[in-house]
């Protein structure tokens, strides 16, 4: 007799995306992102109006998601939602709702952790795309983390490196901020890069102990030389931005990748995955594909739409925790500091 199919609602509001996503065992069937532009000119985001913005989303996105997956209501097996880490406002709002769903609908709820989706994204069913087989290294970096996690199975991770302060994606934040441009700025700190010559500027690169990372000295280096460097010249940025780009792109992907080879040396282990929303630069992107050729490694690089905050990753992880039957009760919370 076939199992039968399990069909997962996937519910991801950690930071400013409201995201809600339909599994089929380990199929997508749709994958719908609500953004909020209203951030972008304060600089950065606003905790309170991301909370807000979650609740005017939340409803229309999970009505779009069951939909376009071409489902009923009544099909959904389980629903699975951001517990944490993230903003605790925005998970607050995820997490109320997915209660309510639940007890509406009598179906088990599966608190997942927002990092263990961005590794596991890779699992989803995608056309000819290889899958990583255990144990793997995964580098995941976003604007709040920087991690180096040991996968020995699909709920079973070690984070054995991370950053001490600051993370990769705040670096390029930050970098942006100092050149000009607007919030987000990474995305087009990786555009003007591609034009620019990564040579061009040196900045310092910390010596920190173990598999961790530092990225506060970093952003402090290129404030300062910027700095020095536009009192000598006011148009230094203008006439320098693509090259500046490419050489603070290349400076932060050369950190990342100094610790992820020697954990991978270390370990001895040959297939690395990256994850999380900087995993959308092209810069690391193909930095990983040069180093898999060089190591010998066998890479897996997210598609697009997986790397940034999504409900198909917190679908696909509700997915395995449900084989495993772990439930939630419906006196979970959301957690804001939430450890792999």
């Amino acid at each position: 007799m076939s199992q039968k199919d399990i069909i997962i609602l996937g519910i991801e509001s950690s930071c400013d995306d409201t995201s809600a996503a339909i599994i089929k065992n380990e199929t997508i069937l749709s994958n719908i992102i609500a953004g909020q532009e209203i951030h972008q000119i304060y600089g950065g985001v606003v905790p309170e109006l991301a909370s807000r913005t979650h609740q005017q989303n939340i409803i229309p996105v999970v009505d779009a998601a069951i939909k376009k997956a071409g489902i009923s209501m009544n099909e959904i097996d389980a629903i699975a939602f951001t517990k944490g880490p993230g903003l605790l406002g925005s998970l607050v709002v995820g997490t109320s709702f997915s209660k309510a769903f639940a007890l509406a609908l009598n179906i088990p709820m599966l608190d997942v952790n927002h990092m263990h989706g961005h590794i596991l994204a890779h699992f989803i069913d995608d056309e000819g795309k290889e899958k990583p087989s255990f144990p793997f290294i995964c580098m995941t970096v976003s604007g709040g983390h920087t991690q180096i996690v040991l996968v020995k199975d699909f709920l079973e991770m070690e984070v054995i490196g991370q950053t001490i302060d600051d993370a990769a994606g705040e670096a390029f934040d930050k970098a942006a901020k100092i050149l000009g441009f607007p919030y987000p700025g990474g995305p087009l700190i990786d555009k003007h890069a591609q034009l620019g010559d990564a040579s061009k500027f040196q900045f310092s690169k910390p010596q920190i102990a173990n598999y961790n990372y530092s990225f506060s000295g970093l952003k402090t280096s290129i404030l300062y030389f910027i700095q020095k460097e536009v009192k000598i010249n006011p148009d230094f940025i203008q006439e320098n931005l693509n090259d500046l780009c490419a050489s603070i792109q290349r400076t932060i992907i050369d950190i990342l990748f100094h610790k992820l080879q020697i954990a991978a040396k270390d370990l001895n282990i040959k297939q690395i995955a990256i994850a999380g929303g900087v995993s959308a630069n092209s810069g690391l992107r193909n930095k990983l594909t040069e180093l898999g050729q060089k190591n010998k490694w066998k890479v897996f690089i997210p598609k697009f739409e997986y790397c940034t905050d999504n409900a198909a990753m917190i679908a696909i992880t509700g997915k395995y925790m449900f084989d495993k039957k772990l439930f939630a009760n419906q006196a979970i919370t959301a957690t804001a500091r939430l450890k792999i």
